[in-house]
């Protein structure tokens, strides 16, 4: 295993080409008011394996590809039930 930052996040758009943009969401404890904070930041990364919005992926850092890509989706973790019937139904 190398040392390089991993995150999971859910895939929010797949319209470009071998890119899709990936929101991460984080949980935590405000240090000081002690509120509970929910924050969320998208980053775009370099799709090889076809991810449809929705699924649940683990991207990992990567060297730069363009502008904006710097991650690359590794795995997918968890598909998207609904993304499957509608597929099925756009076809018939």
């Amino acid at each position: 295993m190398n040392n390089r930052r991993r995150l999971i996040g859910t895939v929010t758009s797949n319209k470009m080409m071998k890119t899709v943009v990936v929101e991460i969401k984080r949980t935590y404890r405000h240090p000081l008011y002690k509120k509970v904070v929910h924050s969320s930041h998208s980053v775009k990364a370099h799709d090889e394996l076809g991810c449809q919005p929705g699924d649940m992926v683990q991207i990992v850092e990567t060297r730069p590809i363009s502008r904006e890509k710097r991650w690359v989706v590794e795995t997918i973790m968890k598909h998207q039930l609904g993304a499957e019937v509608a597929e099925k139904g756009a076809e018939e």
